[in-house]
C-alpha cells in the first residue's frame, strides 16, 4: 500500500509548497485535438525539467474544448515521454466506471511507470446528465454518487487484492496487480498507486479525512468552499497506513504572461468558453480577439467578473504574490496549477514564467 513517501512532496526553489500541474487538455478554436495532446506532452516534459512535482489530467466528456475523456490512455502516452515526474488522474470519475476496470487500468499504468502513478477519484460525472447516463447505461445518476464510498472500498480491495474469503469477488484479481507476486515464480512491483479523493464540497473532504487519504480540492471552480472544505478534512482526519497526518492540495487557475494585458486577454477568452459551457453550448476555447469583441449581456458579464476573480493572472511577480497569498490563506500543502488559454504556446509560457519566478531548478 502506498504511504507518506509517495504522497508528500518537497517544495522547490523559493515556492512556499510543492507546485504541480493540472492539464485539462484544452482545444482552442482553429486547433485540433492532436495539437492539444501534443501540447500536453510538451508541458509534461517542461514540468518534469523545471521541478514541478506531479502532472494530472482530468476526465471530462462531451466537451469539444477539452480532449481528456480517457485519462488512462493519455497518462500512458505521457509516461512514454517522461522519466521522473509523477503522473495521475485529477480525476477519474469513479461512478462512470466499474471499479475493476479502473484497478486494471491503473495497475497497467503502474507497471509502465513504477512508483510514478497517482489515482485521483471524483464522484461527479464530469459532464452533463444525459452524457453521464450514456456512460453508465442508466438514468439513475444519483445512485452512482450515493454509492461512492462502497465503490471506493471495492476499488481499494481490487488494488490490494484482499477481498475476504467468501466474498463474491475473492477469486477475481486485477491484473497487473498483487496476485502476480503470489503466483509461482511471480515478481511484482512494490508500488501501488496511491488513492486521492477529489472534491468541490464537503462530502469528499470528510470521507478523505475519515479514511486517512490525501485530499485534492477544486479551488479553481469552487473557491468559496475551499477553506471550509479543508477545515472539514483536517478536523475529520484519522491517521492511516497511508498518511500519518493530513495532506491537501488545491487546484488553482493561474496564468502568467510577460504583460498583464496579455494575461487578461487570455483569461477573458477562457471565461467566454465557460459562459458557453454553463449556457449549454460547449465549444472550443475562443480566440482572445473573439472574446474582446463579444457583446456580453449584463448577466454574462457578472458571471465573467465572478469567474475571473478566482483566477490568479498577470505578470510573473503578480502571479507569485497571488499564489503565495492563497497558500497562506488556505494552508494548502501543495498547489496544482492549471492554465486555461487558447493556445498551447501561452500555456507553456505561463508554466515556464512561474518556474522562473520561483527559481525552480532546471534538470
Amino acid at each position: 500500500m502506498a504511504g507518506n513517501d509517495e504522497i508528500r512532496a518537497t517544495a522547490q526553489g523559493t515556492a512556499p509548497v510543492p507546485l504541480s500541474v493540472l492539464d485539462l487538455v484544452t482545444v482552442g478554436a482553429g486547433r485540433s485535438a492532436t495539437d492539444a495532446l501534443q501540447t500536453s506532452v510538451e508541458i509534461a516534459k517542461l514540468a518534469e525539467n523545471r521541478g514541478y512535482h506531479r502532472y494530472w489530467v482530468a476526465e471530462h466528456h462531451s466537451m469539444p474544448g477539452v480532449a481528456s475523456s480517457s485519462p488512462a490512455v493519455l497518462l500512458a502516452h505521457l509516461a512514454a515521454h517522461t522519466d521522473r515526474i509523477r503522473l495521475g488522474s485529477g480525476g477519474v470519475m469513479l461512478p462512470n466506471h466499474p471499479p475493476l476496470v479502473i484497478a486494471e487500468q491503473f495497475g497497467t499504468l503502474e507497471a509502465m511507470a513504477p512508483g510514478r502513478i497517482d489515482l485521483g477519484l471524483g464522484r461527479a460525472p464530469g459532464t452533463d446528465g444525459a452524457t453521464a447516463a450514456a456512460l453508465r447505461r442508466t438514468d439513475r445518476l444519483n445512485e452512482g454518487a450515493d454509492d461512492f464510498p462502497q465503490q471506493l472500498a471495492e476499488l481499494t480491495r481490487f488494488l490490494d487484492d484482499d477481498f475476504p474469503d467468501g466474498h463474491p469477488y475473492a477469486r477475481i484479481h486485477a491484473v497487473p496487480g498483487p496476485i502476480q507476486s503470489t503466483s509461482p515464480g511471480g515478481v511484482q512491483s512494490p508500488h501501488r498507486p496511491p488513492i486521492w479523493l477529489l472534491g468541490s464540497s464537503g462530502f469528499s473532504a470528510r470521507l478523505a479525512g475519515v479514511l486517512g487519504l490525501p485530499f485534492a480540492f477544486a479551488h479553481h471552480f469552487s473557491g468559496q468552499n475551499t477553506v471550509p472544505a479543508l477545515d472539514l478534512y483536517r478536523e475529520s482526519f484519522r491517521p492511516s497506513a497511508v498518511l500519518d497526518k493530513p495532506y491537501a492540495l488545491i487546484g488553482v487557475w493561474a496564468l502568467a504572461a510577460d504583460e498583464e494585458k496579455e494575461a487578461y486577454r487570455q483569461i477573458l477568452a477562457a471565461a467566454l468558453n465557460m459562459v458557453r459551457l454553463r449556457s449549454g453550448f460547449p465549444g472550443l476555447v475562443p480566440t482572445p480577439e473573439e472574446a474582446e469583441t463579444y457583446a456580453f449581456s449584463p448577466m454574462e458579464r457578472e458571471f465573467v467578473d465572478n469567474w475571473n476573480s478566482n483566477v490568479i493572472h498577470g505578470t510573473p511577480d503578480a502571479v507569485r504574490a497571488g499564489l503565495d497569498d492563497l497558500q497562506k490563506r488556505t494552508g494548502a500543502d501543495e498547489l496544482m496549477l492549471t492554465a486555461n488559454a487558447h493556445t498551447g504556446e501561452i500555456r507553456r509560457r505561463s508554466y515556464e514564467l512561474i518556474a522562473d519566478e520561483y527559481g525552480l531548478p532546471r534538470a
